[in-house]
């Protein structure tokens, strides 16, 4: 991963709030934004830690400073903003965070294929960035 991916998601995130987007879309944004966040910094970290343990310390780190806030300041867990039963922006954060780590393990999957070459130029920053705006369009439709 890469630090243009975690700009790509922090303009989207901010485009989607400044149009007063649906909470849950926000989510997929933030949702990604961690994960690209937790694997940077791991990256970043792998000269003093490991990167899997680099990634659950950061990982936890940014979650907590992500979602705490959040809380404390109530745009979590309005009992009116709720989507199937869970809060929009957490559910939205949830399915973010899936669907970009399994757009990056698509993308792995894809360069490991072809003698670890991507098939395309900026292919790991396309890959995950058109699975978020797909799932923004889809729940824009639903919600």
């Amino acid at each position: 991963m890469c630090p243009v991916c975690a700009v790509a998601v922090c303009a989207g995130l901010g485009l989607s709030r400044w149009l007063k987007i649906d909470d849950t879309i926000s989510g997929l944004w933030i949702g990604g934004l961690i994960i690209s966040l937790s694997i940077v910094s791991a990256e970043w970290g792998r000269r003093i830690i490991s990167f899997k343990k680099g990634l659950i310390i950061f990982g936890s780190l940014i979650i907590f400073f992500t979602i705490f806030p959040l809380y404390y300041w109530k745009v979590i867990g309005q009992p009116l903003n709720t989507f199937c039963g869970v809060d929009k922006l957490l559910y939205g954060i949830v399915m973010g965070a899936i669907l970009f780590s399994a757009a990056i393990g698509f993308h792995l999957l894809l360069k490991k294929n072809h003698n670890n070459h991507s098939y395309f130029p900026f292919q790991k920053v396309v890959i995950p960035l058109a699975a978020l705006i797909i799932a923004s369009l889809v729940l824009y439709k639903i919600v």
